[in-house]
């Protein structure tokens, strides 16, 4: 198995990690009757499911080895209702940073298709990161006066994807 294979292998325990953090977020919500704050996050962790879906698919295509891995329980205490959206953000920006190194590896071992499979998550995340710093600072103005204020602005305005993106690669199993 090459390096970036292995790599990528990776990169799915880091998704399916990622998927399993936003589900412990979307309970969280739930447990708090915030509805709008949960839906978010239940979508959150299909997407994140979903992206390791895809790079399953790409290892396939690819005839690499597919390791499907363990991941470790996601944090599920926090102090107030600001504290998972900025767990969500930090979360986003390591995957960020995980995709960047991934990039570095497939350029290292010069190989382009594995470099442009990845540019589509490039764009991803950037939209994550934007996203959940538009939805931190929602939060954050809205504790000050009232919570259920981010209930209804989401229900307005919703924030982070809300479908399928027809431009994504395609996942192991489809896209469910």
């Amino acid at each position: 198995m090459s390096k970036f294979a292995a790599a990528l292998n990776e990169q799915i325990a880091n998704e399916f990690a990622a998927s399993q953090q936003y589900i412990a977020l979307a309970v969280h919500y739930d447990a708090e009757t915030l509805p709008g704050l949960a839906a978010h996050f239940y979508r959150q962790a299909v997407e994140e499911r979903n992206h390791a879906m895809i790079i399953v698919q790409y290892l396939l295509d690819s005839n690499e080895k597919v390791v499907v891995p363990a991941v470790e329980s996601p944090q599920t205490d926090f102090e107030d209702v600001v504290a998972p959206v900025a767990l969500a953000l930090e979360q986003e920006k390591r995957v960020t940073e995980q995709i960047v190194e991934l990039v570095k590896l497939a350029r290292e071992e010069g190989d382009l298709v594995g470099e442009q499979f990845l540019h589509w998550f490039l764009t991803e995340q950037r939209e994550e990161v934007s996203s959940m710093s538009d939805l931190l600072k929602l939060v954050e103005r809205a504790l000050e006066s009232n919570i259920l204020l981010a209930e209804d602005a989401l229900a307005r305005t919703p924030v982070g994807d809300q479908g399928v993106d027809p431009s994504a690669p395609p996942a192991a199993g489809g896209a469910l």
